[in-house]
């Protein structure tokens, strides 16, 4: 069939969106391919739609290649089962609550762990059922307090999520690396710049977690990786290298120092320096001999506020997603002034560990503050730090936590070379998940000696409508989008550039005989200015561009490369076959 544009639903623009951020939300907006209709919210049009449905295909060939069996679950469900696995409370103000006209409870799925576990529990009793592979392509909704950069944070998006069914941990991690495969393989053909990180489990829970980053500038998570070994994590879950125990014996006693008007890592680092200390008296004092104590309060699911206080050295700063993702499920927030006025023994800019130990504030610092290591840090009054107090033997806290921010250079943890940092969006999501969801639903089958088999999960996500906003940030130049063609739109776009009756007769041939040939065409028969048409292709990013213009009356036509830019000639006579050859 030939799509015409003169028929086709779409009205190109040729000014980017007064609120777009990122190439990608500005030329699928400019190019027709989406339109906002609500923050977060965006209707797909014929263009992005046929988009989407290739990037879907492609994910559900793979999906079936590893023995997935397709099955769709509703979006609105009932709160019940979100309620035995706690994530109706954890999930916080991202979950989209609403009543039906009983008053009973329901929310529109972030995720589905909860429905297919109940699902398979209702239908399998035997251990003779599984292994058992099931997926969906659906649409989920998160209440993002941001929605930004268009379809790639929206409230509503698409999503593959697919589970696994063992009834032991090796068919666990036998479904797991067949995922993995699989998406490495959905990834290759989609033709996205990827790579595959450690990650943090969150709320979805269990233990082995990977996630798959496309690289790219305006990528919301970090990464880092070690160029000589080859290991790569999100931020949220690189462990940060202990050092080895100093002894105490020899160091000095921790001395408490009057230091005026010090309440910030700078003006401390400033006083220590003109202080004339004997511990740095061949060497100056920099931020990373201070101890820097931050004070959050901190709520578990349904529970009270509670005083936590997190130690850093001194030059590092607290990295949000890390200190998030170190405290899930438990909500936090920087302590305010009313905070501080309840809590008097508080002395703001001057917080010690020792204050906060002798007043039940539990306490957790950086692995970097390992025992023996020595510090400048408050000494819980005003105007006055200590030096020289060390841990393990001035105080000894309640734990380490990995919330300090990850930094270029820093030691790789299996310790083979520096880490350097890129950005990165995320697009692939896969879990061991374990048994967390069979044991709140108690899903059992009957095993082979007749007793009890607990089942055990895994779960696998992919960002469908995403990744067409990935595929646009990878794949775009100045003039517009640049679709690989296992997802465009149309195969070749055919642009019409002669006002002859006979070149237009001419294009609409050279379009059927494609069309016969299995090529999909998109044929420009507007009745515009060439010039109108050739801005239009190149937004539009179909990889190959066919001219019929004025080498029309000698026989011959245009076809370009839309990666590459070059253009080659072709003989009209037998032009199809000629492009067919091409595109293979």
């Amino acid at each position: 069939m030939i799509t015409r544009m003169s028929e086709l639903f779409l009205r190109t623009l040729r000014d980017d969106p007064a609120d777009a951020e990122v190439p990608s939300h500005k030329l699928l907006i400019r190019a027709g391919y989406v339109r906002p209709i609500g923050p977060g919210l965006y209707s797909w049009l014929p263009l992005g739609l046929r988009v989407f449905r290739k990037i879907e295909q492609i994910v559900r060939e793979e999906m079936n290649a590893i023995g997935g069996q397709e099955i769709l679950l509703p979006a609105l469900l009932p709160r019940a089962a979100y309620e035995t696995t706690n994530r109706w409370t954890e999930y916080g103000e991202t979950l989209f609550r609403l009543q039906d006209r009983r008053g009973n409870d329901y929310l529109l799925g972030p995720t589905h762990e909860e429905i297919f576990t109940l699902t398979v529990k209702g239908e399998y009793s035997s251990y003779k059922d599984f292994p058992l592979r099931l997926y969906q392509i659906q649409t989920k909704y998160r209440d993002e307090a941001r929605p930004r950069a268009g379809i790639l944070r929206g409230r509503e998006f698409v999503m593959k999520d697919s589970y696994s069914f063992d009834v032991d941990d090796d068919g666990l991690k036998q479904a797991y690396h067949a995922h993995r495969e699989a998406y490495q393989r959905i990834f290759g053909r989609l033709g996205v710049r990827y790579v595959i990180v450690s990650a943090v489990s969150g709320a979805m829970g269990g233990s082995a977690s990977e996630e798959f980053l496309a690289e790219s500038e305006v990528g919301e998570d970090t990464f880092v990786r070690c160029l000589q070994s080859g290991y790569a994590a999100n931020v949220e879950a690189v462990i940060t290298a202990q050092p080895e125990p100093i002894p105490f014996e020899g160091l000095p006693d921790a001395v408490v120092h009057e230091t005026g008007d010090t309440p910030t890592i700078a003006t401390l680092v400033d006083w220590a320096n003109g202080a004339d200390l004997p511990q740095f008296a061949d060497r100056p004092v920099t931020a990373a001999d201070t101890l820097k104590n931050i004070l959050l309060k901190v709520r578990e699911p349904g529970g009270e506020w509670e005083l936590l206080a997190v130690g850093v050295p001194g030059d590092r700063e607290v990295d949000d997603k890390r200190l998030g993702a170190a405290l899930e499920p438990a909500e936090y927030a920087l302590l305010d002034d009313a905070d501080f006025a309840r809590n008097t023994f508080l002395a703001k800019g001057y917080i010690g560990p020792k204050g906060l130990l002798a007043n039940g504030v539990r306490y957790l610092v950086d692995p970097r503050v390992g025992d023996g290591t020595a510090w400048i840090t408050g000494a819980d009054e005003k105007g006055r730090h200590v030096v020289g107090l060390v841990a393990g033997r001035d105080f000894v806290p309640d734990g380490t936590i990995e919330a300090a921010e990850v930094r270029d250079g820093d030691p790789s943890p299996d310790g083979a070379g520096p880490l350097v940092s890129a950005r990165g969006i995320e697009i692939g999501h896969i879990f061991q998940l374990g048994r967390k969801y069979a044991d709140a639903f108690k899903a059992d089958v009957l095993g082979e000696d007749g007793k009890p088999l607990r089942l055990t999960m895994g779960s696998y996500g992919i960002g469908v409508s995403r990744m067409v906003a990935v595929l646009a940030e990878q794949h775009h130049d100045e003039i517009g989008l640049r679709w690989p063609s296992a997802v465009s739109p149309f195969d070749v776009h055919i642009v019409i550039a002669n006002k002859d009756d006979d070149a237009r007769t001419g294009a609409t041939e050279l379009a059927s005989q494609l069309d016969r040939l299995g090529v999909e065409p998109l044929l420009d028969d507007r009745k515009m200015s060439p010039g109108v048409k050739f801005k239009d292709a190149e937004l539009l990013g179909v990889p190959w561009i066919v001219v019929v213009g004025r080498g029309w009356a000698n026989g011959v036509i245009e076809l370009r490369n839309r990666f590459t830019g070059k253009t080659t000639e072709l003989a009209a006579d037998g032009a199809a076959a000629a492009i067919v050859e091409q595109l293979a």
